[in-house]
């Protein structure tokens, strides 16, 4: 393969939806070999917003990536699970060679106070969102140092340092996020391992349209869905919804040789946008 990324293997979490296809799919065309993982199936869903592919989403997504000429494995992850991770880094790497990608964009999240908060989702969203990152990245950042080359791509979000009403797992997941992406890029550095965070406002995904939904339904004021994604987006200085390929485009940036002095920050993309 040619291209920036010229055969490297890169593995992304919630590859196969939203944001994490988006930058699987932007890998794929810089040459990358693509291993695009997400939890198949809803029977994990507890009151959260996450976008679950189904089974057949799979081969449509390791199809459409496999036209950019790379090789490509899609399966089921759950970043939960160690014994899933094992599994599916083996079976990546045997099929694209040596991860020396990873992107960290499975996540979710769920609309839901304080007060009263279920630990079970509160767990849940933690583990996914922040506990899942560093299990993979500890699964992958030995085998980047021994070969002295590696990116490590966390996707957060403008919630790591700002709060917001009835969203405390997530927020709290991303703050943490941060804090597991300065560790890692200090832990790297000397080896040629970089570690960035990306942390967009909104983006136009099915786990967005889905939050939003929750959002509605708590206010109980008759709002639409669509209603409240236009407010959204007239909140926004730029009058609008960031969309995923706008994250995309700079994640595969950072995999890139060029980009190899930036390590340990926090990217926003918010379109001006404190939230």
């Amino acid at each position: 393969m040619t291209g920036p990324l010229g055969g490297k293997a890169a593995l992304v979490t919630g590859g196969l939806t939203g944001q994490g296809l988006a930058i699987a799919r932007a890998l794929a065309k810089d040459g990358a070999n693509v291993a695009a993982g997400s939890y198949v199936g809803a029977s994990a869903r507890l009151g959260d917003a996450a976008a679950y592919p189904e089974g057949e989403q799979v081969e449509a997504v390791r199809r459409a990536l496999e036209s950019h000429g790379g090789r490509v494995f899609a399966g089921h992850l759950d970043v939960r699970d160690m014994e899933s991770i094992r599994g599916f880094v083996a079976a990546a790497e045997k099929d694209c060679g040596p991860i020396a990608i990873l992107v960290n964009a499975a996540g979710t999240t769920a609309e839901q106070p304080v007060s009263g908060h279920p630990d079970a989702l509160w767990d849940k969203i933690i583990d996914t969102n922040l506990t899942g990152a560093f299990r993979m990245t500890r699964e992958v950042l030995p085998g980047m140092i021994a070969r002295q080359w590696g990116r490590i791509i966390n996707i957060g979000s403008t919630a790591a340092t700002v709060g917001w009403k009835d969203n405390p797992a997530y927020c709290a997941s991303k703050a943490g996020l941060l804090g597991l992406t300065r560790c890692v890029a200090l832990e790297g550095a000397a080896h040629g391992v970089s570690c960035v965070m990306i942390s967009p406002t909104w983006v136009e995904t099915e786990l967005m349209r889905r939050n939003v939904e929750q959002l509605v339904a708590r206010e109980g004021k008759g709002r639409t869905l669509e209603d409240a994604m236009a407010e959204i987006a007239a909140q926004n200085p730029q009058h609008r919804i960031i969309q995923p390929g706008e994250v995309a485009a700079l994640a595969a940036w950072l995999c890139r040789e060029d980009a190899r002095g930036i390590t340990a920050e926090n990217i926003q993309i918010t379109g001006g946008a404190l939230w």
